[in-house]
């Protein structure tokens, strides 16, 4: 056999492949679902990504007309769970939850990351997006945002503000807050938020930006004072409160939910996902527990979440590239 025989023939195996696997994804996607979804969290049990999961894919279940399964896969700052995502056979039985972390902020810190946001999954529906706020212990020198900055600018680096880790969106809400006000910060990572909380309460750390999720409940039960939330208006479960912008013009920090796919999708699952999705966010029960969590329901088409997230990875690459974070900071 010549050459260009075998070129010739391994061009055709090549192409009658690709027409046999696109058959058999749509004969597969005439009569989807007919068997249980999965629903991936790449981060532990019991945090605001996995309530918010739990909480729509119970009712996913019932707009899609089959079981939706939320299934933890921790580790890696949802690294691995989400590259299980990526790698999975774009059926539309396995689909996952995307956050600002895993998917905008994740890839431009640490290149080393297994799959690429744009190149190996397919946008399915911009979930919701949630504010964080921010505030400092009950016996701290300063009433209002104003006045931290104040107090910031005429002493210059001695505040202090805690994280849940490097390179995390309470890390990034606080260097952007930094430069936006032109005030010198110290930043002091935690593993998690939760164990930053003691030492704020008791006057060790200065200031702290937490989810409202998580930041919330101490405020309304009188534990630490809040100064401002990083939403453009105030946040519903705190709405005493002022957003951060009115103080700091352009200031805003969101973190963003969204629901993706392996890469390849047929656009009639998508589709019908994304139909069901919009269906499920229209649900009271639904809105109402977003709410108390601090989520503001999202929406939309597959674009707008595409488009979403380009956006949100454009804005913190300027904050990561000004303030020049790495991992290691």
């Amino acid at each position: 056999m010549t050459k260009r025989m075998q070129s010739a023939r391994k061009v055709f195996s090549n192409l009658f492949g690709s027409v046999v696997l696109f058959g058999l994804l749509s004969t597969a996607s005439a009569g989807y679902p007919d068997k249980p979804i999965k629903l991936i969290v790449p981060f532990p049990p019991g945090g605001a990504t996995d309530i918010i999961a739990r909480v729509v894919a119970q009712r996913l279940s019932i707009d899609i007309g089959q079981t939706v399964v939320a299934e933890n896969r921790a580790g890696a700052a949802g690294v691995i769970g989400s590259e299980m995502a990526a790698r999975a056979a774009p059926d539309g039985y396995t689909i996952v939850m995307t956050t600002s972390s895993t998917h905008s902020i994740g890839p431009i810190l640490n290149t080393a990351i297994p799959y690429s946001p744009s190149k190996d999954f397919t946008p399915i529906i911009y979930l919701a997006s949630s504010p964080q706020v921010l505030v400092v212990p009950l016996n701290a020198p300063f009433k209002t945002l104003q006045d931290l900055i104040d107090y910031a600018k005429k002493n210059p680096g001695k505040l202090n503000y805690s994280s849940s880790g490097n390179g995390g969106i309470p890390h990034l809400s606080g260097a952007r807050f930094a430069a936006a006000t032109n005030i010198k910060l110290t930043h002091v990572p935690y593993k998690g938020t939760a164990l930053a909380m003691p030492d704020l309460m008791a006057g060790r750390i200065d200031l702290m930006f937490d989810s409202m999720s998580s930041g919330s409940p101490h405020v309304l039960e009188g534990k630490v004072r809040a100064l401002g939330v990083t939403s453009p208006q105030p946040s519903p479960v705190l709405p005493n409160v002022p957003a951060i912008v009115l103080t700091v013009p352009g200031y805003e920090s969101l973190t963003w939910f969204g629901v993706f796919g392996p890469a390849n999708m047929p656009t009639d699952i998508v589709n019908k996902l994304n139909s069901a999705l919009n269906q499920t966010l229209k649900d009271p029960t639904v809105l109402e527990q977003m709410a108390k969590l601090g989520f503001d329901a999202g929406g939309g088409t597959p674009q707008e979440c595409a488009e979403k997230m380009e956006r949100d990875t454009d804005a913190w690459r300027k904050v990561i590239l000004e303030a020049k974070i790495t991992l290691d900071q």
